[in-house]
């Protein structure tokens, strides 16, 4: 016993040293530079996390980048002590301008409610061709080695090999292993040590096997992250909650992109170093993750429907007194929290079987934020009671799936009592047709006669013996008509060109209403090209632009009409791929579609009515 207690203490000891260790703010920066060459100044402020950082002012020197922000965090147990640290360094780089001395101002930053601020002090700038020391300075007791800062782009000569090193596209998981329904925050980012200019997806990754959640957020390379001691510029791509919708290992599948990375050509002048940017295009695939979906504990409570995560149930009415009948009423069921809430199923409510009971309006309020969705979702009942009296809406059970202690959670919603008073009005046709199973009896003279016939002498008789054998043969001239058709498959599909073409029109002016111009012009390049492959019965390998020219031409259409449909997938192609240049009004460019189209299928049919006119 006296062992077990002197661990429990040495573990709450080392506790408290994890926990109490000090937070400072340094400056790491080095003695000497060389004018004209570029050096960094980094302030590191350790064990917290800082808030309004705030440059400091730099005489000598031209900023050239920053700062940008980069936190790490350690954790160690050596020897039976448990230590931990964590720090968030302000990078800038700066260009030294003039022989002499710079001055590097103070430079200050909130942490937990304090304000930390390092010392100013003097770098010596050597004349150009020198040679410094490689010693570093640090304000503080304890220096370390500056971190290695992510490439310059100036310094990036256009002979230079860019390869998966330098920009690729990472997806990350927040957990590996997690029980059906349960979140997982899915990451994709873009890391680079180059500027980039363009970045396009060719394919999406898929998440087959998940419902997503998409959280809003703007991609902007505004972050920098140490990978394998390399900094990177770093852009968060995509960011959305998955929920597994079943058990096994799940993977989520690469995604393909086209980036346009920039470097730079340099070169002498008479005026000096010169440098020009130089693009290089790049095919950029990222990696394939995957996770471990645990199926959820059997035996399943009967009150369970699938709710993960933890949530709490209230259930309220309106009005709480004074019910009468024929009046309405509703009884509101509450469940809030965090998990899957947004896909929880409204529950059965047992209501006695004097109401009318109408089906549940349900709101959702949640937010994305996070690692899962949290917030409440709201279920009406309404409800009319038909009866004055006594009634009873019995006890309920709520269960939900708690991923974090792996058990199944009941809550219990308590009866509710209701006194209905005597209101003025009648039972509802609703109420009436769904609990009376006996209509009430006719009384008096009903004038019945006896009436004899057979039923062979009425020609109605026989007709229904005519009506299925002539249908059957109906059926069987179509069906025949029908198999011809669909042999010729050159026909169907001249056929139905007109009508894909303007079911994806459609689609198009949806899209350009809600403002999409990249959704819009993707939709319209579907349906140009969907329709010239089945209007001109060209397979999709051989579907080009030189192709649809030449058939077009062949069928008759006249050189106008045929630069007006080319030219008009040329615009949407430049519209998709470069859709801050382009400025053309999306309404105007799907009325030359429709315009397009409409002109082609005119002169589709004075060819066939010419040909059977020659023939």
């Amino acid at each position: 016993m006296k062992r077990i207690f002197n661990i429990l203490a040495l573990w709450v000891i080392a506790a408290t040293m994890a926990v109490t260790a000090a937070t400072t703010f340094t400056v790491e920066a080095p003695r000497q530079v060389v004018e004209g060459n570029k050096f960094n100044v980094t302030f590191v402020l350790k064990n917290a996390e800082g808030t309004n950082f705030t440059p400091p002012q730099v005489t000598g020197a031209k900023l050239i980048y920053g700062p940008s922000t980069s936190r790490s965090y350690s954790q160690s147990w050596v020897n039976g002590k448990s230590s931990s640290s964590s720090s968030e360094e302000y990078t800038m780089i700066y260009k030294a301008t003039q022989t002499g001395t710079l001055h590097v101002g103070a430079a200050s930053v909130t942490a937990e409610g304090k304000q930390y601020t390092t010392r100013g002090f003097n770098i010596q700038v050597l004349p150009s061709g020198s040679t410094p020391s490689h010693q570093q300075q640090s304000q503080s007791s304890h220096s370390q080695a500056a971190p290695t800062p992510y490439s310059d782009p100036m310094t990036q000569s256009a002979d230079k090999a860019v390869d998966g090193k330098d920009v690729f596209v990472r997806i990350e998981l927040s957990q590996p292993h997690v029980y059906e329904q349960q979140a997982v925050v899915c990451t994709i980012k873009l890391y680079t040590q180059y500027q980039v200019s363009e970045f396009m997806p060719t394919l999406q990754p898929s998440f087959d096997g998940f419902l997503i959640e998409e959280i809003d957020m703007q991609p902007s390379l505004n972050k920098v992250e140490t990978v394998n001691g390399r900094q990177y510029m770093v852009a968060t791509l995509k960011k959305c909650i998955l929920y597994p919708q079943q058990s096994g290992k799940l993977t989520i599948t690469s995604g393909n992109y086209d980036v346009s990375v920039v470097q730079f050509d340099v070169f002498s002048s008479i005026f000096g170093s010169l440098s020009k940017p130089v693009e290089k295009k790049l095919k950029v695939k990222s990696n394939q993750a995957t996770v471990d979906i645990l199926p959820l504990p059997e035996p399943r409570p009967a009150s369970f429907t699938g709710a993960v995560g933890t949530f709490k149930v209230s259930t309220d009415l309106k009005p709480s007194t004074g019910l009468k009948t024929y009046s309405a009423a509703t009884y509101r069921y509450t469940i809030s929290g965090t998990g899957n809430i947004k896909y929880i199923k409204a529950p059965d409510v047992a209501f006695p079987d004097q109401f009318d009971v109408y089906d549940p309006k349900t709101d959702v309020t949640v937010n994305p934020g996070g690692g899962d969705m949290s917030g409440s979702v709201t279920i009406d009942y309404t409800f009319i009671p038909q009866y004055a009296g006594e009634f009873d809406i019995p006890a309920s059970e709520f269960t939900y799936f708690n991923p974090t202690t792996g058990r199944y959670v009941t809550d219990t919603i308590p009866a509710r009592h209701l006194s209905v008073a005597k209101g003025q009005g009648t039972p509802s046709n609703h109420y009436r047709m769904k609990n009376m199973d006996i209509r009430g009896l006719k009384q008096g003279d009903l004038h019945l006669t006896k009436v004899r016939h057979y039923l062979v002498q009425n020609w109605t008789y026989w007709l229904w013996f005519l009506l299925p054998l002539l249908a059957m043969v109906v059926l069987l001239l179509l069906y025949r008509k029908q198999l011809r058709e669909r042999a010729d498959v050159k026909r169907m599909r001249t056929k139905r060109a007109s009508k894909v073409a303007q079911r994806r029109l459609k689609k198009a002016r949806q899209l350009a209403a809600h403002g999409d111009r990249n959704g819009f012009y993707a939709e319209m390049l579907n349906a140009l090209w969907g329709y010239m492959g089945d209007k001109l019965s060209i397979p999709v390998s051989q579907l080009n632009k030189d192709n649809i020219n030449a058939e077009l031409e062949q069928y008759g259409v006249d050189e106008q009409l045929r630069n007006d449909a080319i030219g008009l997938i040329d615009q949407c192609e430049f519209a998709q791929y470069a859709s801050q240049v382009a400025d053309n009004d999306m309404i105007q460019v799907l009325e030359q579609g429709a315009d397009v189209i409409d002109r082609l299928e005119n002169v589709k049919r004075r060819k066939s009515t010419d040909t059977t006119t020659q023939s």
